[in-house]
Parts: structure tokens; sequence; C-alpha cells
């Protein structure tokens, strides 16, 4: 039987789970007509018609001449990469999740990790000035929690220095940069429809980009450099988008408006029922660009508020509130980057100080308003009883 803390006699706990990143299914009866579809037409893979009506639909929305659905975001970071000939050292955060530094080192490139800025969660710009070498071939901004990075700056970095600039956009599909939708930015940006991200295409990414070139080198890339029947032109994987997870990214797509106004529903929830505790703040979101609402980012204060992250995330999980850490403790302490750049936390101070800080609280279509409230009583409840909760956790 599960363990619970002693707050559970004032709040109830939860029966089931609530977890972050629980996917949302869209319309059943839609996805179920366009599966029966691919059944019937016996076409699974291999650039099919839903896979280019997807890449279609994505890139119309984000307003960019090229979409090239793939596998994963993961295999679309690659090859953008490779496609782009980055070589040597890449500058990218530490504060990502470890797929944006696994892509580089995967492909014999070095991963130079630079700080973030604290308000915003993103790369810091001046940061980078300070890592480029002769060896630094380019810059890998990411648009944490959807917020867009300081796109201006980065890549006015990357043309004095002659550095390709590209984004991992994983969170941010959906979102604008001064009323320009996210997709359009630097060479490329690579989007995740991966079953956690709000709109999913159960496992699945996308390459987006207003180059020709880039876009024929890539789509080369993703089926093995095939260029028509047992031509191969070019060193190539394979990363093609199946059928089915297209069905499941045009029925997302099909619903994107409801998932996003049930996000900023459940976001203004969790900003309400958290929002005159001391030492704990719900993120902010620009009221004047577009946004997913995806992620419920709440970033504690150790130094006022009453109980910290980690004590937090503790009772948080007693009560089957399964809130995340993310991205703890960043890409330069996990292998094998800690042990190749053991320095790395001296030049990390942010990094250092904000990942002990973020959790990441339940949303999307399986969260219910009821449920939300629950969870503000439980954080709540916890910060007036802390010495209570913290005799709880030592005893456990």
């Amino acid at each position: 039987m599960k363990q619970t803390l002693a707050i559970t006699t004032k709040v109830p706990t939860f029966a089931s789970p609530l977890h972050v990143g629980r996917p949302n299914l869209g319309d059943r009866n839609a996805l179920l007509a366009r599966i029966t579809d691919i059944l019937d037409r016996r076409w699974l893979s291999n650039d099919g018609p839903l896979v280019k009506e997807f890449e279609q639909r994505i890139a119309e929305y984000v307003g960019v001449k090229h979409c090239i659905a793939m596998c994963n975001a993961t295999v679309a970071l690659e090859i953008a990469i490779r496609a782009l000939d980055l070589r040597g050292e890449v500058i990218v955060p530490s504060y990502t999740f470890i797929a944006t530094a696994h892509v580089l080192q995967w492909q014999g490139i070095t991963p130079v990790f630079a700080d973030m800025d604290p308000q915003t969660h993103n790369i810091d710009p001046e940061c980078i000035e300070w890592l480029i070498t002769p060896h630094t071939t380019g810059i890998i901004g990411v648009h944490v929690w959807g917020r867009a990075c300081d796109t201006e700056a980065i890549e006015a970095v990357g043309r004095e220095h002659g550095l390709k600039v590209m984004y991992d956009a994983a969170h941010a599909f959906g979102c604008s940069h001064r009323g320009q939708m996210i997709g359009g930015f630097g060479a490329c940006e690579v989007f995740s429809f991966h079953a956690t991200k709000f709109l999913n295409s159960f496992e699945g990414g996308a390459l987006v980009t207003n180059d020709d070139v880039l876009t024929d080198k890539s789509r080369l890339m993703r089926n093995f450099g095939f260029a028509g029947y047992d031509r191969v032109i070019y060193l190539g994987i394979n990363g093609k988008m199946t059928e089915v997870c297209a069905a499941m990214g045009l029925t997302s797509l099909e619903g994107i408006d409801e998932l996003i106004a049930t996000n900023r529903k459940n976001y203004e929830a969790y900003r309400k029922g958290l929002a005159d505790l001391v030492g704990l703040r719900v993120i902010d979101y620009d009221p004047e660009e577009r946004s997913n609402y995806q992620y419920i980012v709440v970033e504690i204060n150790p130094d006022r508020a009453p109980l910290n992250r980690d004590e937090l995330i503790d009772v948080l999980h007693a009560e089957n509130v399964l809130a995340r850490k993310y991205f703890w403790p960043g890409c330069h302490r996990m292998e094998p980057y800690r042990s190749l750049q053991a320095n790395a936390p001296l030049l990390l101070p942010q990094t250092e100080r904000i990942a002990d800080r973020v959790l990441v609280l339940p949303t999307g279509m399986s969260i219910t308003c009821e449920d939300i409230e629950r969870v503000c009583a439980i954080i709540r409840t916890a910060a007036e009883h802390r010495e209570e909760v913290r005799n709880a956790l030592r005893g456990r």
C-alpha cells in the first residue's frame, strides 16, 4: 500500500496517479477512421498520403515552406545537425532534455554547455560569446517551456562569428515570438510530437525550414539517401514517420484549439490556486504571444518557501501527484558529460541554481478543475504544516 503523509487527513489523496505528460488523445472516432483507411490502403510507411498531409498542415500552421516529418524529434535533430554540416564544437544549453546534447555527442561533436538566463530559463546569448573557440561551428537554442529564446541576439552572435544557428523547438509547437510563429527561426527548427507533448503523433517529430537545399538533404537522409527506386545518392538512415503516427498527428492537429484552451484554463487555475504562497512562483507566459501552455512550471525559492523543491516533490508523490523535476540536474551532470567536462558546474551557476528549484505539475485533457484545486490544496496545506510534513518525511 502506498505510504502517505500526515497531511492526507486534511486533504483527500488521489486514488489514481496524476501524471505529467499524460497523452491527449483527441477525437477517437476520427483517429480510428484514419487507421481503418490506412489498413484498407495497405500503405503503412514510406512517405504515405497521411504523412504528406501532416507535413503540409504543419508547414501551413507555422508559416514555413517545408516540413519533413520524422520518426521522432531526436532523429530529426540528428539529421538537421548533419544536413547543416555541424562538427567540432556546438554550443547548447545544459538546461534541456538530454537528447539535445546526445544528438551531438552521438555524431562525434562536442556539446559545449552555456548557462541560462534565470528569468527565462533559456540559453543566455552573452554566455554563448564567451564559449566560442576556433572549433565552434554552430549554436542550438532551445525554446524551454515553449517560451522563445532571444533569437535576435543568438542569430546576431551567429552572424558575427560565422556560426550556423538552429533551434530545438520540442516544447514550442503553437507558440510565437514577436508575433511570428516558432518554426521559422534560424536555419531550421525541430518539433517533437512525442506522446507526452500536448500535440502528439504517438511518437514523432519534424524538421521545419524555409531552406530548399536543407530540405532536399534532410529528405534524402531520412530515407537511406534514396532518390527514387534503386538510386541512392546520399548517406542516410531510416527516419521516416509511419502512416499511423501521421494519423494521430492529424487528429491532434484538428483539436489543437481545444487542447490549447484546456491547457490555458489549467494554467490559470494553478496560478490562482498558488498565487499567494511565499517563495513559490508559477512561471509567466507572455499574454502578447501565442502559447501552448503545455507546462505548469513552479519555481521554488528555498530561502523563502516553507518547503524546498525536493520536499514538495516528496509530498506530492505521497499524495499520488507525480510532479517532475525537469531538467534536473542539467545535462552537464549526466554521463558522459559529467566525466568529460568535470569543471562545467563552475561555468553554469544559474543552471545549477534553477535546476534545484523547478518542478512541473500535471496538466492536459485528463486533468479536471477539481483535480487542480486538490493539488493546490495539498501544496498549501503542506506549506501551512511544514514541521509536521518534515517530521513525516524524516520518518518514512
